[in-house]
């Protein structure tokens, strides 16, 4: 594990410990890597949450790869939560995709 992986694995620790949060884990898509967040409530993912994903480089999905609609993170619902993505823009590009020919 690198070092940047046990920080945000830290990260989505601390997150779960947050009132709004139902779960927050780490995956990957295509090159990059995503911190997953699912909200226990409807709207926008808290600012103090927002603010301390930023200041470990990671941004909404949706801004990252260009997507239209007014939320830069939300990926929709999974049963009673919202999910929200946020790129590693850190790592952007860096992480191997396995493509099976």
């Amino acid at each position: 594990m690198t070092d940047r992986d046990a920080e945000l694995r830290g990260l989505a620790s601390e997150l779960r410990e947050h009132d709004a949060v139902a779960d927050a884990f780490l995956a990957k898509s295509f090159t990059d890597q995503l911190l997953v967040l699912d909200l226990q409530q409807d709207g926008a993912v808290p600012s103090d949450i927002v603010e301390s994903l930023r200041d470990h480089d990671l941004v909404g999905a949706n801004e990252v790869y260009g997507e239209d609609g007014s939320d830069v993170s939300f990926a929709g619902t999974v049963g009673e939560t919202a999910r929200h993505q946020f790129v590693d823009v850190r790592t952007r590009g860096d992480h191997q995709s396995y493509v099976v020919e």
